[in-house]
């Protein structure tokens, strides 16, 4: 038996993104960035922005503009981002400041469309941590301190709100750690540079699109040898942990095979419903992501697992093709064309002529009127 997986994208996608932020989006253009790539690549992205300096998350709640542009059109992303410092202050704070402008800003999303999701954008820590408030708040002296706190506000605001995240800032510590000659912050040590643009603008591409953005020619401003760098290490960013961001994911892994038997494991992230295609629909049962299918006649058979987000309107379909092949040696050692012939076998389906061996089972052989074969389980 072989299995393969595959699973199919289509080559050009339109997508339509709304960004509320501040000035970390506002800098470098960040959305004609992410359309730029998209461009590059043969996909579009219609996009529109709110981004006056320092505004918060209760600042955009409350806003008219920005209140006003997420109606304006059924998005597919509406991007939110807090002021670059407050989603690393203490938990308690975040949790009072923070969090419930969050939801205000998605259940605005959600009332305009049913299918809109927020995005919310993991922004970075500063460069040298946040020297204004370390005397108050000690685990942000650092940039390793602060980057973690803002991690951990942004994917409680995601998982809250049932909204993805993009991991700009997971992105960034990798490439502060793997190349830390791209200078990716100004003069400040706060805003991005281009490159720290270009690379938030490569996540949000593979956030928005969920495809990889290494083969985009897109290089605005940098080397092209620095542009790749950036692009490589926002697309496994995002495209390694899928699911962890909140997106959509899943995978069928083949377990094991057993004569017409397979056994296989769902595996799913972020799916409020899954369902199952076996390619003959006379064979296959399920619990959940625990599967067993029994194939009664030799062939290839497509199995499909399609996963559904209902909230977030997003499906996904996993395919793994198998080949079933009896053995080969039934034909030889059983002459008889018609009825049943009963034996047993061991966990590698070979025959046991001693009935009180250890087996993994009792199995027969029956073919029909028309001489085909067809592998039986009758029980252990």
């Amino acid at each position: 038996m072989v299995a393969t997986h595959f699973q199919g994208y289509s080559q050009q996608t339109t997508k339509k993104a709304l960004f509320l932020g501040n000035s970390y989006t506002a800098y470098n253009s960040l959305p004609n960035l992410v359309e730029n790539i998209a461009n590059s690549l043969g996909d579009s992205l219609i996009h529109d922005r709110n981004t006056p300096g320092g505004q918060t998350m209760a600042g955009h709640a409350s806003n008219a503009t920005s209140l006003n542009k997420i109606s304006s059109q059924e998005w597919d992303y509406v991007v939110l981002q807090s002021q670059s410092q407050e989603p690393s202050f203490p938990p308690s704070q975040v949790a009072n400041d923070v969090y419930p402008y969050a939801q205000q800003l998605t259940d605005s999303i959600r009332s305009n469309t049913s299918c809109g999701t927020p995005l919310f954008f993991m922004t970075w820590g500063r460069k040298n941590g946040d020297a204004s408030n370390c005397a108050a708040y000690p685990p942000i002296c650092t940039y390793e301190g602060m980057q973690q706190r803002l991690r951990e506000s942004y994917m409680e605001m995601a998982s809250t709100n049932q909204g993805r995240v993009a991991p700009v800032g997971v992105a960034w510590k990798r490439v502060r750690e793997e190349y830390p000659e791209i200078e990716l912050y100004t003069q400040d040590e706060s805003h991005p540079s281009y490159a720290g643009s270009y690379l938030a603008a490569s996540v949000f591409y593979s956030s928005i699109f969920q495809k990889s953005c290494e083969a985009s020619y897109f290089i605005g401003s940098l080397d092209s040898t620095t542009a790749r760098r950036l692009r490589t290490i926002a697309s496994e960013t995002v495209l390694d942990s899928l699911g962890l961001w909140g997106f959509l994911e899943a995978d069928v892994l083949l377990d094991s095979t057993f004569l017409n038997y397979v056994y296989l494991t769902a595996s799913y992230s972020n799916a409020d419903s899954i369902a199952w295609d076996f390619g003959d629909p006379l064979v296959g049962s399920t619990s959940d992501s625990l599967v067993t299918v029994e194939y009664l006649v030799e062939g290839e058979y497509t199995v499909t697992l399609s996963v559904y987000d209902r909230l977030n309107c997003e499906s996904k379909s996993i395919n793994t093709v198998v080949q079933i092949q009896l053995p080969s040696s039934i034909d030889t050692e059983f002459g008889n064309r018609f009825g049943q012939v009963v034996f047993r076998t061991d966990v590698l389906g070979r025959k046991i002529d001693n009935l009180d061996s250890l087996n993994a089972g009792q199995y027969y052989i029956e073919w029909d009127n028309l001489g085909s074969k067809r592998l039986r389980y009758k029980g252990f």
